[in-house]
C-alpha cells in the first residue's frame, strides 16, 4: 500500500487518473443512463458501483494484455458494433415514446425499475458499447503496458478512482438538477435529447461497422 504513496509513482497515478477522466467524461449512452437514474434516485449506489467496478476490471484486463488479444479476434469489432447499435436503437425509441406521452414524464409517477432490471440495463450500456473496449481496454491497456511494471498498479488505481469519482458525481449530483426537471415539459425535453442521442450513436456505430 505504501508504494502507491511514493512520490516517484505519483506521475503514473496522475496519468491513469487523467486519461480515465478524459475518456469517461465524454457524453455517451452509459452516462445518460446513470444521469437519468440519478434524477429518479433509483438504485443509484448499485449502478455507480457496477459502472466503476466494470471499468476497473476492464482497465486491469487491458493493462494485463487483453487489449492486444482482442485486436487480433476477427469479426469482434463488427459484432460489438451491430449489437450495440441494436440496443441503442431500442433504448432511443423507448425514450422518444416516453417523451410523446406526458402522463409518464414525471419521475414520481413512473413505475420504478427493479434492481435486477436496472443492473441489466447498466450492464448493457457498459458491455454493448464497442468504445468501452477501444478506450478502456485497448487504449488504456496500451498506455499501461508501456509503463514499467512497478508503475502499472498506481496507473490502474488512478484510472479506477477517476471512474468511481465520475459515476458517483453523475449519479448523486443529478438530484441537484431535480428542481429544473420538476415539470413534465422538462422531462419531455430530456427524453427527446436522450432518444435523439441514442439513435445518433446507433447510426454512428452502424456507419463505422459498414465502413470497416
Amino acid at each position: 500500500m505504501t508504494s502507491f504513496l511514493m512520490p516517484s509513482l505519483l506521475p503514473a497515478f496522475t496519468k491513469g487518473f487523467a486519461l480515465s477522466a478524459g475518456l469517461i467524461m465524454a457524453i455517451g449512452a452509459q452516462n445518460m443512463f446513470v444521469l437519468r437514474q440519478g434524477l429518479k434516485r433509483e438504485h443509484v449506489w448499485p449502478i455507480v458501483l457496477f459502472c466503476a467496478a466494470a471499468d476497473a476490471a476492464l482497465i486491469v484486463a487491458g493493462v494485463s494484455g487483453l487489449g492486444s488479444a482482442l485486436a487480433l479476434v476477427p469479426g469482434l469489432s463488427l459484432g460489438l458494433s451491430l449489437g450495440g447499435a441494436a440496443f441503442l436503437s431500442w433504448y432511443g425509441v423507448s425514450a422518444l415514446r416516453r417523451a410523446a406521452n406526458p402522463s409518464v414524464l414525471i419521475v414520481e409517477q413512473q413505475a420504478g425499475m427493479t434492481l435486477g432490471t436496472a443492473l441489466a440495463g447498466t450492464a448493457a450500456f457498459t458491455f454493448l458499447n464497442p468504445h468501452v473496449y477501444i478506450d478502456t481496454v485497448m487504449l488504456m491497456g496500451a498506455v499501461g503496458t508501456s509503463l514499467p511494471p512497478i508503475e502499472r498498479p498506481p496507473f490502474m488505481a488512478g484510472a479506477a478512482i477517476a471512474s468511481f469519482a465520475w459515476f458517483a458525481s453523475l449519479g448523486f449530483g443529478a438530484r441537484f438538477l431535480a428542481p429544473l426537471l420538476s415539470r413534465p415539459a422538462s422531462w419531455r425535453v430530456l427524453d427527446l435529447g436522450i432518444g435523439a442521442m441514442m439513435l445518433a450513436l446507433a447510426a454512428s456505430l452502424l456507419r463505422d461497422a459498414l465502413i470497416a
